[in-house]
């Protein structure tokens, strides 16, 4: 007859080793961290500055900016005034909550942001939103 009380049933280790997913989750992070910042896309324009706050727009915005010479464009690449709502109403039709913001050169003709914004108000687009950069603070 066996003595069973001295001896130890074998057990399986039930620890889990997260070294390998902490290793992955840092290489991640510097990734993200150093691509941020080149992923911001447009054109240089000298926005206009104003008091308060400025929109800046989410993530899900789309952003179309107008030039000084008039030229409209999409991120950085130009669009023609006449395939405007088309692209816009594609780049909506994947992501429902984007919302579209304006980003016009201060000296662009105050014409072509307002054409662009009827534009997109005849094509159903009821919120545009007009990025500014924040007025510096007068101290004295």
């Amino acid at each position: 007859m066996r003595n069973t009380s001295s001896r130890r049933p074998n057990r399986r280790n039930a620890t889990i080793n997260i070294t390998n997913l902490m290793d992955v989750m840092m290489v991640l992070l510097v990734v993200f961290m150093v691509a941020a910042p080149l992923m911001t896309s447009g054109i240089a324009l000298n926005l206009p500055k104003v008091g308060g706050k400025s929109f800046e727009g989410k993530e899900t915005s789309i952003n179309i900016s107008v030039d000084k010479e008039g030229r409209y464009y999409i991120g950085k690449t130009e669009v023609e005034p006449d395939k405007i709502i088309a692209k816009v109403k594609a780049i909506r039709g994947e992501n429902s909550e984007a919302t579209v913001t304006i980003s016009g050169d201060t000296e662009s003709a105050y014409g072509r942001v307002i054409n662009l914004m009827a534009l997109l108000k005849e094509a159903g687009f009821e919120k545009v939103g007009l990025k500014t950069e924040p007025r510096p603070l007068n101290k004295g």
